[in-house]
């Protein structure tokens, strides 16, 4: 897609009034928070004050900076698209265009304070100043996927009762198709080259927009966004997470796990609908003053990854395990990365195999890191701590993390059970706030004096956690509790597997038996299936336990094309228990 903005005139739009923003009114100071107290405040070492705005006391903090010489000119944003067209902006010039994008949802848009908007773009820069203009003016964002279908959508506006929707023009078609049955919704704000009847443009009206902007006072707990988040059964959940659980809650993560000083450049693949891009792409690392590198990039595509690496001077990469499943498929000792110093992995399990092929072809570790949508990162393989193959990691601050049986009861380590967080007297601030006019579900994430996650897993004698899967992941076959990714780690060690996923598929005698689906590499496509389903089978009887082998195997041309390992799962999961 085309991005209406002329980007080349951003470049030398600059602020030319500071914000007259301060934190801590309610205490009487007026002096700015550090980014030393907002470490103090994550570690519980210091109170949360009553009113927080993370783009009136973090970004215009940095701004102020960048006039003192205090940070380096770094950009704070740098997007590419492949194509040629290019932005670099600093947190002054990132200051004064969402300003002005503030204008434009709160006069034209005619949106309050507390409104809820849905903001369904691709990774453009419109993305990030949307984003930050809806922290200055009090409006609840709630990203999606450009993936989303138009039942996707009309689920989301009818349970948020949106009151606007900002989506690009590949996206437009599919809200129009349901907005009659929305009726809360009253503005559709389109960012594109192009009018489209019924749409205001985001184009037009950000051009004659003030670049005056005074930043909401909101409070430390108050709504900033929803995520919709998938459960096993049922519509997905509204998580909604406060000003300061996103605001605040992720310092510690920018500065131990991310590694992020104000000199590193960080290049977060997410996509835009998950919180991921906030915590990699926004919080994390604009609370460290670092910057944000974003490339356009429609479609993972490893040729393209590797020239932007060896392009540009990157420092720190984030992404998923299937990007390094990927990339280490390549000969990655021909290229030279630029700057590239600190590699990072999260959102599904890294393979044993992956970590050790990408340290041996860049010499670089992969730190893993394991977290949720609704409480951030809680485990993780952070800088100078000593990395354990297929661990993801200690329990970090501010959480205390176990592993708790049904009854809520600590295991000691070597025992399976759920990864759960202690909860003290308090409900931390970094956790989200509610599942939004879900009570039940809510309710339901507590057991004892423990908030559980969902996810099982294993904690060693030295407090490595290990994972086994989700509950639901979870196969079981004869009475065995089989996790579909141990299966998955054995498989990828043999070179005729690219890749797998493993799901559970109904058995009349076990009940389910596991079942792998296998993507080929090419040197091994033409052999005898039958023989290679034998030869994988007992590789995997001698990589792991005999009784986790797939008694099913399926060779297929590729698997689903989402970079989570968890969707891939569930969509061959469905499909097979349907067709079979």
């Amino acid at each position: 897609m085309r991005i209406f903005f002329r980007y080349q005139t951003f470049r030398v739009i600059w602020l030319t009034k500071p914000s007259g923003r301060h934190l801590h009114r309610d205490h009487q100071l007026w002096a700015p928070l550090t980014l030393a107290d907002f470490e103090a405040i994550h570690r519980c070492d210091k109170s949360l004050p009553k009113n927080f705005n993370f783009a009136g006391d973090v970004l215009d903090q940095w701004s102020q900076k960048e006039k003192t010489g205090e940070r380096s000119a770094n950009p704070a944003l740098w997007w590419v698209n492949g194509k040629g067209d290019e932005v670099k902006w600093s947190f002054e010039e990132l200051g004064s265009l969402s300003r002005k994008a503030a204008n434009v949802l709160t006069k034209p848009c005619s949106l309050q304070r507390g409104d809820r908007v849905a903001v369904i773009l691709p990774r453009i820069p419109e993305w990030w100043l949307v984003n930050v203009a809806c922290m200055r003016t009090g409006l609840v964002f709630m990203p999606g996927t450009t993936q989303l279908t138009a039942k996707d959508i009309l689920y989301r506006l009818q349970a948020s009762k949106a009151k606007c929707i900002v989506a690009s023009e590949e996206v437009a078609p599919v809200v129009e198709s349901i907005v009659s049955e929305c009726p809360d919704l009253k503005t559709k704000l389109l960012v594109s080259p192009h009018c489209r009847n019924g749409w205001l443009s985001f184009q037009e009206l950000f051009q004659s927009a003030s670049e005056e902007h005074n930043c909401v006072e909101t409070g430390s707990q108050e709504p900033m966004a929803i995520y919709f988040t998938s459960g096993t059964t049922g519509s997905p959940k509204m998580a909604q997470h406060s000003q300061s659980s996103l605001g605040i809650g992720y310092t510690l993560c920018g500065r131990y796990w991310l590694d992020l000083k104000s000199s590193d450049i960080i290049w977060n693949m997410s996509d835009t609908g998950w919180i991921k891009a906030a915590i990699g792409s926004v919080f994390s690392s604009w609370l460290q003053g670092a910057c944000v590198f974003v490339h356009q990039m429609a479609q993972f595509d490893t040729d393209i990854f590797l020239d932007t690496l060896t392009t540009y001077p990157i420092t720190t990469m984030c992404s998923a395990p299937t990007v390094y499943r990927m990339l280490v498929q390549k000969d990655l000792k021909r290229y030279k990365f630029k700057k590239l110093r600190h590699c990072l992995t999260g959102g599904e399990p890294l393979n044993p195999e992956v970590l050790e092929q990408w340290k041996a072809q860049t010499g670089l570790e992969l730190y893993e890191g394991y977290g949720q949508t609704e409480v951030g990162i809680i485990c993780a393989n952070q800088k100078g701590q000593e990395i354990k193959p297929g661990s993801m990691g200690k329990g970090i601050l501010p959480y205390d993390v176990q592993i708790i049986d049904e009854n809520g009861n600590i295991l000691p380590p070597g025992k399976e059970g759920e990864i759960a967080l202690r909860l003290k007297s308090t409900r931390p601030f970094c956790f989200f706030s509610e599942y939004v006019d879900n009570p039940e579900k809510t309710a339901a994430t507590l057991r004892g004096n423990f908030y559980v996650t969902g996810d099982r897993g294993v904690m060693d004698s030295d407090g490595y956690f290990w994972f086994v899967g989700r509950a639901d992941d979870v196969i079981i076959s004869s009475g065995y509790r089989i996790g579909p990714f141990e299966v998955e780690s054995a498989l990828i060690e043999h070179p005729a597997v690219v890749e797998s996923a493993v799901v559970s598929s109904p058995d009349p005698i076990r009940g389910e038996v596991v079942k792998a689906f296998i993507v080929l590499s090419a040197p091994f496509k033409s052999f005898n299936p039958e023989k290679l389903t034998l030869e994988l089978q007992d590789h995997v009887k001698k990589s792991t336990a005999p009784y986790k082998y797939p008694r099913k195997v399926e060779f297929v041309q590729e698997l689903p094309k989402t970079i989570t390992g968890k969707i891939k799962r569930n969509v061959l999961r469905d499909q097979e228990w349907r067709r079979t």
